[in-house]
């Protein structure tokens, strides 16, 4: 009787051939990278309707995300008949308290904050201001950098302001107002860079 030998690969090939007929598999290294995110990261997977109230005016803010500003929807009140000057100062107001009210559940599932403290009133120009000043109760200068970048950036893409990119903003005291610009650069990284501002007078 003639016993032939199998060269190696060939072995090899049937003995893979085999273990896999008996339903014999490879063992695999255990990885626990922990439960799939929920959400992605400054992403809203679908319009949160908790932070919309019914009716009023259908307007944005930015909010802080990782290092950046990212605009979220939201919805201001303005009474029908009201004036341009006064329509102004009331979309102001409203856009700040949104800013400063907490990020909703979902809002916050996805990483998003907000460094725009309460209490922050807003009133329009006074004598001498150019028409479309709007004068905050704490300086500009006395807002962080995040902060004043979430002003500006909210004011600036709202009917607050002129819808150039820009908004005059100053504070209580007698002193000229300034028109701040919301640019790629503060939006992309509000922490290093401050809203560029030039100082501007009536006429």
């Amino acid at each position: 009787m003639t016993v032939r030998r199998l060269s190696a690969p060939t072995g090899l090939v049937a003995l893979a051939v085999l273990l896999t007929g008996c339903g014999i598999r490879a063992t695999e290294v255990p990885t626990d990278y922990g439960p799939a995110p929920s959400r992605v990261r400054c992403s809203l997977s679908e319009p949160d309707v908790a932070t919309r109230p019914a009716g009023g005016l259908p307007a944005r803010v930015f909010l802080l995300c990782g290092s950046s500003l990212v605009a979220v929807d939201r919805t201001v009140r303005v009474p029908d008949g009201t004036s341009d000057s006064g329509r102004r100062v009331l979309v102001a107001q409203g856009l700040l308290n949104e800013l400063a009210q907490q990020p909703s559940a979902a809002e916050k599932e996805a990483g998003y904050t907000s460094d725009v403290r309460r209490g922050i009133t807003v009133t329009g120009p006074r004598s001498g201001d150019p028409e479309d000043t709007l004068r905050l109760s704490t300086d500009p200068d006395d807002l962080t950098s995040y902060s004043l970048a979430q002003v500006v950036c909210t004011f600036s893409d709202s009917a607050a302001a002129e819808g150039d990119g820009s908004v005059v903003l100053a504070g209580p005291a007698d002193r000229s107002a300034r028109r701040y610009t919301c640019t790629d650069e503060v939006r992309s990284r509000p922490g290093s860079n401050e809203p560029p501002a030039e100082e501007v007078r009536a006429g």
